[in-house]
């Protein structure tokens, strides 16, 4: 740091107009060092495996049950329409006792309310079903 103590030939003292800017730099330069030392403990965080996109194109076998519910939350089993939820129960009682037991694939309606597909799945697990499946359209991708 400098000290202006004035001229050598004992003269007037001048006034000095000019800013000192050196411990301006000197703490810009220690916050500097500080936020490059925190930035990565900030960015960090919990450590987690995120899924991956996968398209993954599977055959329905005939063994395979496939359970539809319409936007009005109707279930259909194939194209047969099931009136209840203790109906569905009981044929998916009698698939469950099967050996291999088949996969059910539950197709919702995009416009479906969750209440229709929580039946289904509440069924399944009622029943005993092991193998519960969702069908689903893939999304459509941006060619570029």
């Amino acid at each position: 740091m400098a000290m202006n103590v004035g001229s050598a030939d004992g003269g007037e003292d001048e006034v000095v107009s000019t800013i000192n800017t050196t411990p301006l730099v000197d703490v810009m330069l220690v916050l500097l060092i500080i936020f490059l030392i925190t930035i990565p403990v900030v960015t960090t965080s919990i450590p987690v495996q995120l899924p991956k996109e996968r398209n993954e194109i599977r055959e329905t076998k005939p063994e395979n049950i496939v359970i539809s519910v319409d936007q009005q939350g109707r279930i259909y089993w194939n194209d047969l329409r099931i009136n209840s939820t203790t109906a569905l129960i009981d044929r998916l009682k009698k698939i469950a006792v099967l050996t291999p037991q088949p996969e059910v694939q539950i197709r919702g309606d995009g416009g479906a309310t969750y209440e229709g597909v929580g039946r289904i799945i509440y069924a399944c697990q009622r029943a005993g079903i092991a193998k519960v499946g969702f069908i689903t359209e893939p999304p459509v991708r941006e060619q570029s």
